[in-house]
């Protein structure tokens, strides 16, 4: 499999650090100035940006940028793992078949088993502290409706890596601090189209769902960036009047 981009970028960056371009203490350039140097998108400097947080290398410091922490080792760099945006790549392609496949052959009680876990993916984004549980269980619901064994332990696989991929996992966890959560209408449309036994919808509904969560993926560093900026904004705003005051 050739070099993916994020990760030819990475390796650059990696090199960098190692030539001592970027000493321990600096930050590195803005997302916008990484891009533009080594023509890629904003996205894959994000990706890249992880792969090396991952490893301990850099720090993200909301609103503030991203620093080098540590130097790598003179050892040749390992492999990198599955990013969240390939993994959500790969969801769109399978789980939207997958999708489509159930809705020819759902049963009344599956419908109602999926039902019951939209409700309880509502109540979970009431909690603070609430998991992907109900999403998860979501999703594989809708894999054994295909009758298909291959076709859920392939969704049961790819749920797996975005638990157990670091690249995934810390992108992940940095959505939901973000807030960004499963969205219920999206996951209700879904279920509509589940039944109705309508295919092309359940198809054109899933994939629907999983853009809108690469969209999230995209932005949800970028929202915790601005919200600590604004933050530190309204501080500094409180420190001034209350010394004018």
């Amino acid at each position: 499999m050739s070099e993916r981009l994020y990760q030819d970028l990475a390796r650059k960056l990696v090199d960098e650090l190692a030539s001592g371009q970027y000493p321990v203490g600096s930050r590195l350039p803005a997302e916008r100035e990484l891009a533009l140097a080594y023509g890629v998108s904003r996205p894959t400097v994000r990706e890249a940006t992880i792969a090396l947080e991952v490893r301990g290398l850099v720090e993200v410091r909301l609103g503030s940028g991203t620093y080098v922490v540590r130097l790598p080792d003179h050892e040749p760099a390992t492999g990198f793992d599955v990013s969240a945006f390939e993994l959500t790549e790969a969801r769109f392609l399978f789980e939207s078949e997958a999708a489509a496949l159930a809705a020819a052959q759902i049963t009344d009680e599956e419908i109602a088993e999926i039902e019951a876990l939209v409700a309880e993916i509502a109540r979970e984004n009431q909690d603070p502290g609430g998991t992907d549980k109900a999403d998860h269980a979501f999703h594989l619901a809708i894999g054994r409706a295909t009758r298909n064994q291959a076709v859920y332990e392939t969704i049961e696989r790819l749920w797996y890596l975005r638990h157990n991929s670091p690249e995934a996992a810390l992108l992940h966890e940095k959505a939901r601090t973000a807030n960004v959560k499963p969205v219920v209408d999206e996951h209700t449309a879904v279920l509509e189209a589940l039944r109705q036994r309508d295919p092309a919808a359940a198809r054109a509904a899933m994939r629907n769902h999983l853009s809108a969560v690469l969209e999230s993926l995209l932005f949800a560093t970028e929202e915790r960036a601005l919200k600590a900026a604004r933050a530190e904004v309204q501080a500094k705003r409180s420190r001034y009047m209350r010394a004018t005051g």
